[in-house]
Parts: C-alpha cells; sequence; structure tokens
C-alpha cells in the first residue's frame, strides 16, 4: 500500500503538477480490494491499510514543512509494521488478538512493573526487523512524569573516541568493550554473506545472520546510551553539551567508523528528551568555542593544538591540563554564560541555544 500510493502521488505530481490527498488514497484502496489481481488485501484487515495511508499523508506533510526528507519507497527486506486502532484489536489474559486473525498472539510483557491488564492502549503496531524479531508496540496515555528533585549541580560533557565521555568532574564513561565482540561477528558474518550467490536460499540464511548481528551491535550500543543518558540526568541540574556536526564529521574515512559507533547524535538527542521530561536543563555550546584550546583557569587560548596532545601546561598561568576535562569545564562555563539561571557569567554571545539557529558574535563584550 505504501509503495503503491507513493508511486501513484509521484505520477500525479510528474503529469499533472497536483497532489494525491488522504480522501483519494482511500477511494483507491476500495478499487485496489475489487482487483482481482489484489485480492489478497481481503484477507486483513482494513485498519492497517488505512493506517499506511494515514502515515504517508503525515509524512508528506513534515516533508512540506521540513522537518524530514522525501518519502521512499519502502523495501521488503527491511523493517515491516503494521498499525491497528482500538477497534481492530483487543487485549485478553495476556493474549493479543488482531482484527481478521483466527489465532491469538502470545505477548512476552517487558515491563514488570506495569499491569498489561490495567493498560488501555489506545493502538498497537505490530512490527517485524530485518533480523526476524517480532515486536509489539502498545500506544497508551500515561500522566506526566514527576520532575526529579534538584540536585544543584552542573556538569559540561566533552565527547570524544579515546573515551566516550568525560565530564567537568574529572569523571570518565568509558566506550563499552562488548561493541567489539559483537562486531567481530558482523565481519566474520558480512564475509561469508559475500560469498554466497545473490538470489540463493543460502544467501537468504545468511542475510538475516548479517542482520541479527547488527542488531545486537545497535542493542548493545543504544543500551549504554540509555544508562549513560538517564545517569546524567539523575544526577545534575544542568548538562552543558557540544553542537557537534556528526554527519561532516563522519565524511573523514579515517574517524567514520569510530564516530558512527559511538552515536553521540542519539546520544545528545537522549539527554534532550529526558532533560525536558524531568525538568532538567540542556545548554548547547557552539560547535566552533574552543573548549579544548582555551585554559579554564585563566581563559588562555592556545593558537593550536593537535589531536594527539592529551595533556598541555597554559604559557600564562602555568595550569597543567588534561585536554578532555579541561575542554569539559570550559563546555560547562560556556553552557552556563549561555542562559543559566543563576547568570554565572556574562560572556555568552557566541553560545548556542538548544533548538535555536546559531547567533552572530556581538560587538561588544563584557571580558
Amino acid at each position: 500500500m505504501w509503495n503503491r500510493t507513493l508511486a501513484e502521488r509521484r505520477r500525479l505530481y510528474q503529469a499533472e503538477g497536483t497532489s494525491l490527498c488522504y480522501a483519494a488514497s482511500d477511494a483507491a484502496l476500495t478499487k485496489m480490494k475489487k482487483d482481482p489481481a489484489l485480492a489478497f488485501l481481503n484477507d486483513v484487515s482494513s485498519v492497517p491499510l488505512q493506517q499506511t495511508l494515514r502515515h504517508q499523508h503525515a509524512a508528506f506533510q513534515a516533508f512540506f514543512a521540513r522537518r524530514t526528507r522525501y518519502p521512499r519507497f519502502k523495501s521488503r527486506r527491511g523493517r515491516q509494521s503494521a498499525t491497528y486502532t482500538r477497534n481492530a484489536f483487543s487485549l485478553r489474559d495476556g493474549m493479543l488478538r488482531l482484527a481478521k486473525m483466527t489465532t491469538p498472539l502470545r505477548i512476552v510483557w517487558t515491563w514488570p512493573d506495569n499491569n498489561v491488564i490495567t493498560l488501555s492502549p489506545t493502538s498497537v503496531t505490530v512490527a517485524k526487523d530485518p533480523a526476524g524479531r517480532w515486536f509489539v508496540t502498545l500506544h497508551v496515555d500515561v500522566p506526566d512524569p514527576v520532575p526529579l528533585p534538584a540536585t544543584g549541580k552542573s556538569a559540561g560533557v566533552d565527547v570524544g573516541l579515546t573515551r566516550f565521555a568525560t565530564l567537568s568532574t574529572g569523571e570518565t564513561i568509558p566506550h563499552p568493550k562488548d561493541w567489539e565482540r559483537h562486531e567481530r561477528r558482523l565481519k566474520r558474518y558480512q564475509r561469508r554473506l559475500a560469498r554466497c550467490k545473490r538470489g540463493s536460499a543460502n544467501r537468504g540464511r545468511r542475510a538475516v545472520k548479517v542482520a541479527r548481528a547488527h542488531a545486537r551491535v545497535a542493542d548493545a550500543r543504544r543500551d549504554f546510551l540509555h544508562k549513560a543518558s538517564t545517569d546524567l540526568v539523575r544526577r545534575f541540574d544542568v548538562i552543558a553539551v557540544e553542537d557537534l556536526n556528526v554527519s561532516a564529521m563522519v565524511r573523514n574515512r579515517l574517524l567514520a567508523r569510530a564516530i558512527g559507533c559511538s552515536g553521540w547524535a542519539e546520544f545528545r538527542a537522549m539527554l534532550e528528551y529526558k532533560a525536558q521530561r524531568y525538568d532538567r536543563r540542556i545548554a548547547v555550546v557552539d560547535r566552533w568555542y574552543p573548549s579544548s584550546k582555551t585554559c579554564s583557569r585563566c581563559g588562555y587560548l592556545l593558537t593550536s593544538l593537535s589531536l594527539g596532545t592529551r595533556h598541555w601546561a597554559c604559557p600564562s598561568c602555568g595550569a597543567r591540563h588534561d585536554r578532555d576535562v579541561n575542554a569539559a569545564q570550559n563546555i560547562l562555563a560556556a553552557g552556563l554564560a549561555a542562559g543559566a539561571r543563576d547568570g554565572a557569567d556574562a560572556c555568552g554571545g557566541t553560545v548556542r541555544r538548544a533548538g535555536a539557529t546559531r547567533t552572530r558574535v556581538p560587538v561588544k563584550q563584557e571580558t
């Protein structure tokens, strides 16, 4: 349904310069069901088919609002999903019953603190990932979370490749070592897949093994990032981070793999939504701020600092700095200057606010 409707949208735009509204796509769905070649569409409930049309309509609205890219065609080898609204499913006795399905689905519940019987989901999404794993996502209306109590602490976070993150307090978050074990298995499966003939059954089985290895790597990374971001949000009221241009940094072919495996962009996204949920504040520092080359004690700015230099001494005050700890301390100072409630510093004109466009450098600044 997604691919046929998207193809019709593109044809209409190229031929007539018009778009396809939801009502017209819904009417086209009725005609498709009457086509003998598409009789299989009557074997499933019409709810997930109509939800697919709604999702595509929302995707185009987001594209025209410039919030996302142009919707693309979906592959059979990718993630498959179907969304059922309240009138097309029931949840009783730990079993999920979907419309036009004779056999109920047994659910393995993963939230021990919540009773599935007491939930009243508005919709459910049944999905299958490329690794062959099935998931059911319940959409439930829940009250707003209770804000965490204030701790009176702030921290600057400097992410890196040697260590995943360094805090302004001197603490370090090392990279997890289990990623390397998963990636070694992934390389071995990919070499075996490359030797298989395209279209063969053996290649299909090995492609599933590669997808499962990818899923293990992604799950391990996501689990680590969730734990690290949750720990920071619980401990600090204000968290200052750099506005890194990760999409441009991965173009460096020597560091692209290491940067991609670190998940910096996903880590920042987790920090932002968790901080908003629990009444914390994220201060985003401009990407051009020289945090590593500036002395956090006296403010002296070095002319150059190579990536291989991990420790350096300030020529002005003589203070000796760890490169990452010094950068984290400068990020914290710049983040507080950007708009902290206590107004710790007056020079915050070059610091980028979270979610805002880049600001101009002020002509007059207080030293």
